[in-house]
């Protein structure tokens, strides 16, 4: 597949491949790995229910931070030569917090730094989004995006296979295969993740030009904030079409987010096997891959709009089966589910806003777009923890999500009548 990328298009999707490895950790071992230091009897611990309402609310507390910080960066980025600078500082700050969480002995040093990470991981992402109109044409967007994310998710199965291992080897899933401290395992697990990130990503600091960008001015950042208010006015005012999306797109991607920050606190609520969890994540990576591939060729001759709506209904119908989940097995299927429609609602999502916004402002758009996106998961993981605090199954918690993609699915229907505006 890589045969039909220019350099600059692989070295783009790349990127995909290196922050994958971080959502993966992050959807998989990381909450492992909190809840073994929070989980306890002994003073300062806390109990299951409250350690996973406090991880919900980390990732709460993320989604606000990075939704506040995501325009204004994004603006500033818009400047001849500013969005390299600001995606590459952004990477290394985020590699390092990675490493540093590996080191971690208390669940309140864990949360704090996973917290730190996790926000400089996303905004490279406003960053790295914000590309696309760089490194591709508008023709291309749809089948570059895909391949990102199809490729993120095979390729994050190398570092995280090998941060399982680490896992295993100290005593993550029985005691009698430990061959060293559960303390070194999550250092490898970590130290792994961080360095395959930071190595993946070189091919694209290297070949990114600034294609398209808005002049200097003279006290540039003072004037950001009024330039981010007359952006918003005109989208609120005049641009119908990016407005009726970004509401799309804050419904739906709610679900998308908040699933994926969950599957393994779903597992574990229900006393499912660690190991097997895992294993069913790995293969979910494996079905996204596919998935986002199969997606990447629709986008050939299909309307965007049309494959978002697929994937919108595929979504509805994986959150009403929430309500059925008791097995392994449930969990198995639930999670093909989530891989058929994962990275395709994410990626055609990025490429079709891309074509809807003026270029020279990407970064800008892109950040205001960074607000739907990690405002929507902080309501999904708000609903977790709600539904949790009550006393709620996590059935019911998931499956509350559904109404989500239901609205989204209006709204984007709205947005897809009106013209486009540059």
């Amino acid at each position: 597949m890589f045969k039909n990328l220019t350099k600059t298009e692989r070295a783009w999707v790349l990127y995909d491949v290196g922050n994958s490895a971080y959502t993966m950790l992050a959807c998989s071992l990381i909450p492992i790995f909190f809840k073994n230091l929070a989980i306890g009897p002994n003073p300062g611990q806390l109990d299951g229910d409250t350690a996973t309402a406090y991880y919900s609310i980390a990732i709460s507390v993320v989604t606000v931070i990075v939704a506040i910080l995501g325009p204004i960066c994004g603006a500033i980025a818009d400047h001849k030569d500013m969005k390299k600078i600001f995606f590459t500082t952004s990477v290394a700050l985020g590699v390092i917090g990675c490493i540093i969480t590996g080191f971690t002995t208390s669940w309140v040093a864990f949360i704090i730094v996973y917290v730190l990470t996790k926000i400089f991981y996303s905004t490279s992402l406003t960053f790295y989004d914000s590309m696309l109109n760089d490194v591709t044409v508008e023709e291309r967007m749809d089948e570059v995006s895909s391949y990102g994310y199809a490729w993120g998710y095979i390729g994050s199965c190398i570092p995280f296979t090998l941060a399982m291992i680490a896992y295993v080897l100290s005593g993550g899933l029985k005691e009698s295969l430990m061959l060293f401290s559960p303390q070194v395992g999550k250092i490898i697990g970590f130290a792994v993740t961080g360095i395959w990130w930071l190595l993946v990503t070189l091919p694209l600091i290297k070949e990114y030009k600034q294609i398209n960008y808005v002049e200097a001015e003279k006290h540039a950042i003072a004037k950001v904030f009024s330039k981010i208010g007359g952006t918003v006015k005109k989208i609120a005012t005049k641009d119908k079409k990016v407005l009726f999306f970004l509401i799309a797109f804050f419904l739906y991607i709610d679900g998308v987010g908040t699933i994926i920050d969950n599957c393994i606190n779903i597992g574990t609520d229900l006393g499912l096997p660690t190991v097997g969890q895992v294993i069913f994540l790995l293969a979910t990576q494996v079905v996204a891959f596919a998935g986002s591939l199969v997606f990447a060729k629709l986008s050939q001759t299909k309307d965007t709009v049309f494959l978002i709506k697929i994937c919108i209904v595929g979504y509805f119908a994986v959150c009403l089966y929430a309500l059925t989940l008791k097995s392994l097995l449930d969990f198995g299927i639930l999670a093909f589910g989530v891989g058929c429609f994962q990275g395709s609602i994410q990626s055609l999502s990025r490429s079709y806003f891309s074509k809807i916004i003026p270029a020279e402002n990407s970064g800008e758009y892109f950040g205001i777009y960074d607000i739907f996106s990690k405002g929507a998961s902080f309501l999904g993981s708000a609903v977790i923890a709600a539904v949790k605090l009550a006393g709620g199954s996590i059935n019911i918690a998931v499956a509350s999500l559904a109404i989500f993609f239901a609205l989204g699915f209006v709204f984007i229907a709205i947005a897809d009548k009106q013209q486009v505006m540059r």
